[in-house]
């Protein structure tokens, strides 16, 4: 390599600092400046991985003092000369390299391989398979819907599918609980957000939820919300603080009693706000609350708004109209006429649960029918539910089903799935141990009683559920040495043998005390999870107790444990204490009392007798039966009944008269309740909210995706090709790491140190420290992204030994693609997705990429060193430009075939809608006339961005026959 000060040369593996200048060559060792980036490298001569930059005639060059030259002729020696004219002034001047702009970057495929920067074969493939992939991901029906940490439940996945591809959903999810509302509407959000219908989300929740939401949003769908609050709003240096995130989480209160915040909330543009706990916002005729208020000013400004809330027929029909009306005031406008179309919805239900039982239809119910659905005649299938042959009979049934979902009155917007309905639940058997209370805890709890200070107001008024607490507010020594709760406990572990036990207790101090006791009196491994460690030492926890080796037999939680966690794989459930909210004891059950738990739920209940606790555990066992089965009514009970259980309570006597006439007050309202939900219940809604078989179809092809083996092989490229080190840390799953020869100091989601990866649905659901690699993951998307909006991998030369071939003979593969710039939200991807086309030019010019198939060359073709590239480019230098015109106008060729493609298949498929929706909208008001208007307004974008969609130069390939 010869050198000489004022020569341009480029650096190989730092394109990006522009064109180098050579300041001075001194023995072996050669000093270059970098304008551009202020930078001054020395580099042994022999070695130095540099290009030295030439350009050739016909090319044009930016000076720096910024006109441009196009070359006519070339004065070459230790420096070179360009001679042209200014493309400004069409003067012939004359240009210097020294004088060249030295911000120029090659990033041109054909710029590349001109000037020696030539890539590895692996990066060129790792580019082809890059714009491969991001083809059919764009296209794909399960983009968004795959990328969540949850399990595959068929009627969550059809929820999220049914409202996340609509045009701003507004809808109310009123699933039972356990069901998952938080799961959907995460889903949702998450699919909205990666198909780009939506970009800016607002979650408003009550401030007990605020920590659940943010650790399921990050962990289950790598969704990064921002809590907002006084402190936050009051420290930002933004003209509005809203205005610095695009994913905002806030608590109600704070923007109920926050008049200036709520006012900069509500200035910004949302494209989706979620709402958790809606049956809370208060709303009679006569009487609104600021919270509703709020809620509703901001649901008329955001286009998109989910509504989560307890199963609605619970909470009377005023607050169910209330949350309608947030949706669509225009449909839900008057109560009385809302009230009105309920009864008229309650006779539909019942012809409708006649169906779906199965059942013979009354003359009143066919003649409910028969109006409902005047538009058809249906006589003839109201005759075939006779017929003798059972396969006419159930057809005639799924028709007349089918006709009734459409003109549903609330089925477009509200969402509803109930136990009844959804299979593959558990049951749950109690195992209850009464025990003696130690005096010291008596003495504890008699001093507080006579402290003249007991009220349910009082914040130490709940300790005499947990007297351990009351114990230690005054005394130093261990309470786990004399409580024999402890000792039930350890028993408990060793009869389970190795079985998985989750304990929960109301304090995380009681938690923190356990794991001492049980490692200093037995030695046991226990794991701790609390609201003071941090999201990652809680991930760490469980994932200790989730591994089957070296893991601790047992999972100890404070309250906290109760939210959002998943620990299905255990099926041992130890209540260390009571809590006393029948929503929070059916949230602690709920960690194991979940669709896909494959065993009955053991739940174990050691509790004082002659206590608060056994009042407690009374009233929950005997009045609501509430460990065994799922307790819907828990919190209307609760709320009426709350002040007598916790005076009775005090009184500590389980067989006084008060007790027991309030145990059975409890039952009868709870009986009640039950009744009229079970009788309330509108089987046609949840039919349709569960998906009526179609989700079934939908969890297999999910299932079919997670399976292939093409993102595994793909993200292996990737990493292979940007230096990450992989290690197996079990079966299913690799632990990942930076290394010192990375290509990219900061790569997609790899922390500094390190993470572990799984393409394995189940083991990231069993060790939530794990990442769940797939389409939608944000590594991928961002590792593609790194690929394709880089030069890496577009510029290669590779050898191939073919004795059919003689020896010097050269081939030039380009890969181009057909894109179009769009709004994402007008979804231009499903219809003109960024389409790669490949072109194989021989020295003629010839077309010959349907003759020899890439995954041929790729097997063939073996790599050259940088001295051999760089000959080979010099040797072919002026015949590989003229080829890549040819090929240009080759590709070019195919576009317009594509574009009319893409163009067909967006018309149809978009009138297609128009048609279903304006056909729908004629029998149920519930479709919003801005869902049509939107169609309409992507059909005319769409058709303009189609029709302007460019050929884009994306990779090069020399291919040079060898011996």
């Amino acid at each position: 390599m010869s050198f000489y000060p004022g020569q341009r040369w480029i650096s190989d593996g730092e394109s990006d600092q522009g064109l180098g200048t050579v300041t001075t060559v001194e023995g072996r060792f050669v000093t270059i400046m970098f304008t551009a980036t202020g930078d001054i490298r020395k580099y042994a001569i022999e070695n130095a991985p540099l290009t030295r930059v030439i350009f050739n005639e016909g090319d044009t060059i930016p000076s720096h003092e910024g006109w441009k030259l196009t070359i006519e002729n070339i004065d070459e020696g230790s420096l070179i000369t360009y001679h042209g004219t200014r493309s400004d002034t069409g003067e012939k001047v004359s240009l210097k390299e020294v004088m060249i702009d030295h911000f120029i970057k090659f990033n041109k495929p054909h710029d590349r391989l001109l000037n020696g920067q030539v890539d590895r074969l692996d990066w060129y493939r790792l580019r082809k398979d890059s714009l491969q992939h991001q083809f059919n991901q764009q296209q794909s029906e399960l983009t968004g819907l795959t990328g969540g940490r949850v399990s595959l439940i068929p009627h969550q996945l059809h929820i999220a599918e049914e409202v996340g591809t609509r045009f701003a959903p507004r809808v109310l999810l009123a699933d039972e609980v356990g069901l998952g509302k938080t799961i959907e509407a995460g889903l949702i959000i998450h699919q909205q957000l990666v198909t780009g219908r939506a970009q800016r989300i607002l979650i408003i929740v009550p401030e007990s939820l605020m920590h659940q939401w943010l650790v399921e949003m990050l962990r289950r769908f790598n969704l990064k919300f921002s809590i907002f609050d006084d402190s936050r709003c009051q420290e930002s240096d933004q003209e509005n603080p809203f205005s610095s995130e695009q994913l905002v989480l806030v608590n109600l209160d704070f923007i109920t009693k926050n008049p200036q915040w709520y006012e900069a909330l509500i200035e910004e543009e949302w494209d989706l706000m979620v709402v958790d706990e809606a049956h809370h916002l208060s709303w009679q005729v006569d009487n609104i609350s600021t919270e509703y208020l709020c809620i509703e000013q901001l649901a008329q400004t955001v286009p998109g708004v989910l509504l989560l809330t307890a199963t609605p027929d619970q909470l009377g029909h005023e607050g169910h109209f209330a949350r309608l009306r947030l949706l669509d005031p225009d449909r839900f406008f008057d109560y009385q006429k809302f009230i009105e179309e309920e009864q008229h919805y309650t006779e539909v239900a019942d012809a409708a649960n006649a169906l779906v039982s199965k059942e013979t239809l009354t003359n009143e119910q066919k003649h409910t029918l028969t109006n409902l659905l005047k538009e058809g005649d249906i006589t003839s299938l109201l005759v075939q539910l006779n017929n003798a042959e059972q396969n006419i009979q159930e057809d005639a049934r799924q028709q007349l089903l089918n006709q009734l979902l459409d003109r549903h009155g609330t089925g477009r917007i509200l969402f509803r799935n109930s136990r009844n309905t959804i299979k593959g639940f558990p049951t749950r058997q109690l195992n209850a141990q009464a025990l003696v209370m130690p005096e010291e805890y008596q003495e504890k709890i008699e001093d507080f009683l006579l402290s003249g200070d007991v009220n349910s107001s009082n914040p130490k008024a709940k300790y005499i559920y947990t007297p351990e607490i009351l114990y230690t507010l005054d005394s130093h020594d261990n309470w786990y040495d004399i409580d024999p709760r402890v000792n039930y406990l350890i028993d408990l572990l060793k009869s389970l043998n190795k079985d998985k036990v989750l304990v929960i207790c109301s304090n995380a101090q009681t938690a923190i005390d356990l794991e001492v006791a049980l490692r200093v009196k037995e030695g046991m491994r226990a794991a701790v999870f609390h609201e003071g460690l941090s999201i990652f030492e809680r991930d760490r926890a469980a994932a200790y107790f989730a591994q089957d080796e070296d893991s601790a037999q047992v999972l100890l939680c404070s309250e906290i444990g109760s939210e959002g966690r998943n620990f299905q794989f255990a099926h041992h459930l130890v209540l260390f204490d009571l809590p006393n909210n029948p929503d929070l004891l059916e949230q602690r059950i709920g960690r194991l009392d979940r669709i896909g738990q494959t065993d009955t739920i053991q739940i174990h209940v050691p509790y004082f007798e002659n206590s608060a606790q056994q009042i407690l555990f009374d009233w929950y066992q005997h009045s609501l039966q509430a460990f065994e089965h799922t307790c819907i009514t828990g919190r209307a009970v609760y709320e009426a009944f709350s002040e007598q259980l916790f005076k009775l309570s005090l009184e500590a006597d389980p067989q006084s008269a008060e007790k027991i006439q309030l145990i059975e007050e409890c039952k009868t309202l709870h009986l009640s309740i039950k009744k009229e939900l079970e009788t309330g219940r509108d089987k046609l809604l949840e039919l349709n909210s569960s998906g009526q078989g179609k989700a079934a179809s939908l969890v297999e092809r999910v299932e079919k995706q997670d399976n292939d083996i093409y993102l595994p092989q793909y993200m292996f490229q990737v990493f292979d090709v940007f230096g990450i080190a992989q290690d197996d840390k079990s079966d299913n799953a690799i632990a990942l790491q930076p290394t010192e020869h990375m290509i990219c100091a900061n790569f997609p989601y790899l922390p500094e140190d390190g993470t572990t990866i799984t393409f394995n649905r189940d083991t990231a659901l069993a060790c939530e420290d794990y990442q769940l690699l797939t389409w939608d993951h944000p590594m991928v998307k961002g590792a593609m992204d790194l690929v394709l909006s880089d030069e890496t991998g577009n510029s290669t030369i590779g050898l191939l030994k073919n004795p059919a071939l003689p020896a010097g003979t050269f081939f030039l593969e380009c890969l181009f693609t057909i894109e179009a710039m769009a709004p994402s939200k007008l979804q231009l991807g499903r219809y003109l997705p960024i389409t790669p086309l490949r072109v194989l030019v021989d020295k003629s010019g010839n077309n010959l990429a349907d003759k020899v198939s890439e995954n041929v060359l790729d097997q063939q073709l073996s790599p050259v060193k940088k001295q051999i590239a760089l000959q080979l480019v010099k040797a072919l230098k002026d015949q590989v430009t003229p080829l890549v015109t040819k090929a240009e106008s080759h590709a070019q060729k195919l576009v317009e075939a594509i574009q009319t493609k893409a163009l067909t298949s967006m018309t149809t498929k978009l009138s297609q809608e128009h048609e279903r929706l304006t056909a729908l909208k004629a029998i149920n008001p519930n479709v919003r006339q801005e869902e049509l208007d939107f169609i309409n307004l992507q059909q005319k974008e769409l058709s303009h961005y189609i029709n302007n969609a460019q050929l884009k130069f994306e990779a090069v390939r020399l291919i040079v026959v060898s011996n």
